[in-house]
């Protein structure tokens, strides 16, 4: 949804859960996030409201998840939205 600064995310879930996400050190770099990005995020078990962001799918594949059925075509919609 929004990039907060000093690697951190707010997200919104599949599960609709708004969560405050960290950028890990080994992605920091490597991945450069935006707005209306889809992203794969582990909640912590500890505190479940923050997360981690493991990945950031790119366009190309954000469509083929959308034709295999795995995500929903209404999230595509959310994160254009943003974009």
């Amino acid at each position: 949804m929004r990039v907060l600064g000093a690697d951190h995310l707010l997200i919104r879930c599949q599960d609709g859960v708004e969560r405050k996400a960290r950028i890990p050190g080994s992605l920091r770099r490597r991945m450069w996030m935006r707005e209306g990005d889809i992203v794969l995020a582990a909640p912590w078990d500890f505190k479940p409201d923050r997360a981690d962001v493991v990945y950031r799918y790119q366009k190309e594949e954000v469509r083929k998840l959308a034709e295999k059925g795995i995500i929903p075509q209404e999230l595509i919609e959310l994160a254009e939205e943003y974009a």
